[in-house]
């Protein structure tokens, strides 16, 4: 096992990744797909609440969504090692269409369960995880080394314009079909994804060779004893962990309660202007990091940012000025994106060849798997003392938390 990280290099330009084609065939396809992911959030989140209006369920759905990464993201990063990506990443759009089927036969049928419910999260949780990590893997495929820190920006943009679209295109679909039949509709979305990998390059199988087992458990102490001697990918899957344990995007479950408490207009309106903020500081991001090329990847600079999104939530979750409510998401989402996606390009540069599915399945691992814990500090606390208290205290912990590590990573070796 080579344990030797390559050398990083830098990206070629500005928007350095759009010039491979298959890099903006797959761009195109991740847009839609997570457009897809979004309006099925959009519109299961608002239904569910309507029908139970159960703060504890949000914080189940943020539990289930996440939950399967903690447990299979190393495993899934040893298949993708091991056997084609694209494959993998298949199953994960079959998973996501069965997910919001399920969605629209219950609402049509006007009998959904709590328990229907709950079964359909953790099933679309399920596609998540096998999804994203070998999609991190087909960059590095895709652009190679010089062009990944571009490929994981504009990556991170067509999520949060997933996230942006999503919300607005749920609402026309919502309003013209109706929730039952709208989310059916969504299924629609992910199929150029599911198609276009029939025809995606294959990966080079002679930069490495990646014929190691997948041992489960075992496979997760060995890529943390493999990341133990160096600095710069601990930090990155420390700094994953601890945001995503503590906050994650667990505010995003709970946003129909934001917007309620918030008081301004129709709710509905404003619980989808909230979560456009957010997605909207994040396509910001992605577009002045590209544009600019000036701010240098470095493990100070991303704990830095991740300082600044805690300090953005922690004023989101005290304030009741709605405007000013809006400027700090949209704040929130242009420093989450920008720590996120500089943390991952770190990650993926300074992986080991013959391991990067694992290494970057236990960075997933933290920065995805551990967000099902923040559906407890942000979600079922909220249930206990208020959605306002357990965001603004999971913030204030966070900074603290932050800091300390800020002072471990600057600290002489």
């Amino acid at each position: 096992m080579n344990l030797l990280p390559q050398n990083p290099v830098a990206a070629s330009g500005s928007f350095a990744a759009m010039k491979s084609v298959p890099y903006r065939l797959q761009f195109i396809a991740y847009v839609l797909a997570m457009m897809a992911d979004n309006i099925e959030h959009v519109i299961s989140y608002w239904v569910v609440f309507q029908k139970f209006h159960s703060p504890a369920l949000a914080g189940f759905a943020v539990l289930s969504h996440w939950l399967p990464f903690l447990l299979f993201s190393v495993a899934v990063g040893g298949l993708a090692d091991r056997f084609d990506p694209r494959r993998i990443i298949q199953c994960g759009m079959l998973l996501f269409i069965v997910a919001s089927s399920g969605c629209g036969f219950f609402f049509i049928t006007d009998t959904i369960q709590m328990w229907h419910a709950m079964l359909l999260l953790v099933i679309h949780g399920c596609a998540g995880v096998l999804w994203q990590t070998p999609n991190q893997l087909l960059l590095y495929d895709l652009v190679g080394p010089a062009d990944l820190p571009s490929a994981v920006r504009l990556n991170a943009m067509a999520r949060y314009l997933g996230i942006l679209v999503g919300p607005a295109v749920g609402g026309i679909i919502m309003l013209t079909l109706g929730t039952s039949h709208g989310i059916i509709f969504n299924t629609l979305f992910y199929l150029p994804m599911l198609l276009w990998l029939f025809w995606a390059p294959v990966r080079d199988n002679s930069v490495a060779v990646r014929r190691f087992a997948v041992r489960g458990l075992a496979d997760i102490v060995s890529t943390i004893r493999a990341i133990g001697t160096q600095p710069t990918l601990t930090a990155m899957t420390w700094l994953a962990g601890l945001t995503s344990f503590m906050i994650g995007n667990a505010y995003h479950a709970q946003m129909p309660g934001f917007a309620g408490d918030l008081g301004h207009g129709d709710p509905g309106v404003s619980y989808s202007v909230l979560l456009a903020a957010d997605a909207a500081g994040a396509v910001l991001a992605a577009i002045a990091l590209e544009s600019w090329g000036r701010l240098k990847g470095t493990p100070r600079t991303a704990i830095l940012l991740a300082m600044l999104w805690s300090v953005a939530l922690l004023g989101f979750a005290t304030v009741r000025i709605y405007p000013v409510a809006i400027v700090l998401l949209f704040c929130a989402g242009f420093f989450e994106l920008s720590f996120n996606t500089m943390a991952q390009a770190l990650v993926q540069l300074n992986a080991p060849h013959d391991i990067r599915g694992r290494v970057v399945g236990l960075y997933n691992m933290a920065g995805l798997g551990m967000r099902a814990f923040s559906g407890i500090t942000v979600g079922l606390f909220g249930a206990a003392i208020g959605i306002h208290w357990s965001l603004g205290l999971s913030a204030a912990v966070l900074l603290a938390l932050l800091l300390l590590l800020q002072r471990r990573a600057t600290r002489p070796a």
